[in-house]
């Protein structure tokens, strides 16, 4: 696969990036509050830039990567949620594709995250030849450990991103669905 499909959910459309979504995503990765619990560093035009090509690249190499999130009734730009690999050096994360979601604070509280990685996740069973997928959680960000284990992943351990402590969670093929 070369490009995003575009995937549906019950109030959500999870579409590829495109060039006139930058602004929107100059947005998200610029507020604080939103990058509070991934890094805790603001992204300035260049590195929002070069994610998004980053984004296109995932596709184009590794048959997955990351989808803007919109509200389906009002075409909002709500995030991003998809499969990416990092290349961490965090020997649990590599062999298999790591999730990640990322929303505006107006998405918050309203089981957006959940309903949008849940799509990723469907998708990924039924498009995806991984026996697992994983993510990493900043120990204070309850919000995404309850999206996660919403979706069935469990911790299988701790590691240091830039002397920042995450956990390292796991959803195997055989506890999908």
């Amino acid at each position: 696969m070369t490009h995003a499909p575009t995937l549906h959910s019950e109030r959500l459309v999870l579409r590829p990036h495109r060039q006139e979504d930058f602004l929107a995503c100059r947005m998200l990765w610029s507020d604080a509050e939103v990058v509070r619990h991934i890094g805790g560093a603001t992204q300035d035009t260049q590195a929002v830039w070069f994610r998004m090509l980053r984004y296109a690249g995932m596709w184009q190499l590794l048959g997955y990567g990351m989808w803007v999130v919109e509200d389906c009734a009002t075409g909002a730009f709500l995030g991003e949620a998809g499969l990416l690999s990092a290349c961490r050096g965090i020997a649990e994360l590599e062999g298999v594709p790591e999730i990640g979601w990322v929303f505006l604070p107006s998405a918050w509280g309203r089981g957006i995250a959940s309903e949008a990685v849940g799509a990723v996740l469907r998708w990924a069973d039924a498009h995806i030849d991984a026996p697992a997928i994983r993510c990493i959680i900043e120990g204070d960000n309850v919000a995404s450990f309850r999206v996660a284990g919403k979706q069935g992943f469990s911790s299988i351990g701790k590691a240091l991103i830039d002397g920042t402590p995450v956990e390292i969670l796991d959803r195997s093929r055989a506890s999908a669905g």
